[in-house]
């Protein structure tokens, strides 16, 4: 555990010198019993007043959206003089939608984020507010807390931190004999033992670029510890064309060689629900994705619960990485714009947000593992994440959320593309580090 707390705080700190995905649906959609945007004026009659008017975006929904406006309602009985108008807007939607309206200097007064460097160019930008001193600090797990803090001003308040594993269906397991793989040769067994029995091994929606780079970010932790991302992003030797990068993605095209993936996996997009549909019907088995897929589950399918379990990323043959380390994200992550009308109010929203209250029914009813402190678990499946968490050697937060957005990006695009066999595992490694040296070598 000592390593761990030093791996996420280094981790913390590089990705505030320097996004991972969610629950989503298809469409924007506002909030039930909410008025969209465009259904309601910008300010209602309340007595002898007008209310005050906030909007609150966020992306998750099921039992998570649930929670959110359940917070709302309280927080409006609280204040009669006062509407949070809601609007949920699916994932990969939400990110375009939330840059076009900061860009615009119209973005909403609360809003989500998974903080680290997504969250810190909007802080540059002057998009957000600090809020440093306006919320008690010991409620939160140090650690998610750093993640959002930039130039020593805090900048968001974290309510959970998402772990990604393999999720798999114990019935089809049981059904071929298959036991949850430990290592890459396991693996690959279960792999052709699925495929001879014409289950998909692996579902994958990779259309949004961000599903497929799990793979990436664990074969070159599994390969060459959690020191490989933090030498090639800290400058100290090694960059992004290191030959443990190149294995990396040659491990990934194994994959694909294998036809260990649904056909046309780089065209599917998660936030339609083909990936997991896959995973509802039986047709596929296994599924590498955060725990977000338990809210997606609770939500779109419950009867599937019982019979989902999940495992650790396999070994991998001579790796230095060890097997016990895990992909993290904090999220949700809420903050405030510095642009709102009513900055007080909205704070206190983000604090009811993140009160002990709120992530206690977000651990019991959305399978997160959360941030905040005086939380008891519960729920089995929150139980295993957090023992998980606490036995973790070393952590990696998603790179898309740590390191610039231009590099970033082209993180996302090389990924996809190796995936896609149109380029090579050493040309997306060269590329990378082409594009670090002239972003990071400042």
């Amino acid at each position: 555990m000592k390593k761990l707390l030093t791996s996420l705080t280094a981790l913390s700190m590089l990705a505030l010198a320097a996004c991972g995905g969610g629950a989503s649906q298809q469409a924007s959609q506002p909030a039930a019993g909410k008025p969209t945007k465009q259904e309601a004026p910008a300010t209602q009659p309340a007595g002898s007043g007008e209310k005050k008017v906030l909007e609150f975006w966020y992306k998750d929904p099921g039992e998570m959206e649930k929670i959110f406006l359940e917070t709302v309602d309280k927080f409006e009985e609280k204040h009669p003089d006062v509407e949070l108008k809601a609007l949920r807007i699916p994932n990969d939607a939400y990110k375009q939608k939330l840059a076009v309206s900061m860009s615009g200097g119209n973005p909403p007064d609360i809003f989500v984020s998974w903080g680290g460097g997504w969250l810190k160019a909007f802080a540059e930008a002057g998009n957000v507010l600090d809020i440093t001193g306006k919320f008690d600090e010991s409620r939160f797990n140090k650690l998610a807390l750093n993640n959002t803090i930039f130039n020593d001003k805090v900048y968001g308040l974290p309510l959970a931190i998402s772990l990604t594993h393999f999720y798999y269906n114990k019935e089809i397991f049981a059904k071929y004999n298959l036991t949850p793989p430990k290592t890459w040769d396991e693996l690959v067994n279960a792999i052709e033992t699925l495929k001879k029995n014409n289950v998909i091994p692996i579902a994958l929606a990779n259309k949004t670029k961000w599903p497929g780079a799990y793979y990436l970010m664990y074969f070159a932790d599994r390969i060459g510890s959690e020191k490989l991302f933090l030498d090639a992003f800290h400058r100290n030797g090694r960059g992004f064309d290191d030959p443990e990068y190149v294995k990396a993605g040659e491990y990934i095209q194994k994959l694909v060689d294998m036809e260990a993936f649904n056909p046309g996996f780089n065209g599917v997009p998660w936030d339609a629900g083909q990936g997991r549909q896959l995973m509802y019907s039986g047709q596929a088995a296994m599924l590498l994705i955060s725990n977000s897929f338990i809210n997606n589950i609770r939500d779109e399918n419950p009867e599937y619960e019982k019979k989902v379990d999940f495992f650790p990323f396999p070994s991998i043959p001579g790796g230095k990485g060890d097997p016990t380390n895990l992909g993290v994200n904090t999220s949700p992550v809420w903050s405030v714009s510095s642009t709102s009308k009513y900055p007080d109010l909205a704070v206190e929203f983000i604090n009811d947000l993140t009160s002990v209250e709120t992530a206690q029914a977000f651990a019991d009813r959305t399978g997160y593992v959360t941030t905040i402190n005086g939380v008891n678990y519960s729920d089995p499946i929150v139980k295993k994440l957090a023992e998980q968490l606490e036995k973790a050697n070393a952590v990696h937060f998603p790179y898309d959320q740590t390191i610039p957005p231009e590099l970033a990006e082209l993180h996302k695009d090389t990924t996809q593309a190796i995936f896609g066999k149109s380029m090579t595992p050493e040309e997306a490694a060269k590329q990378m580090e082409a594009k670090a040296k002239t972003i990071l070598d400042k």
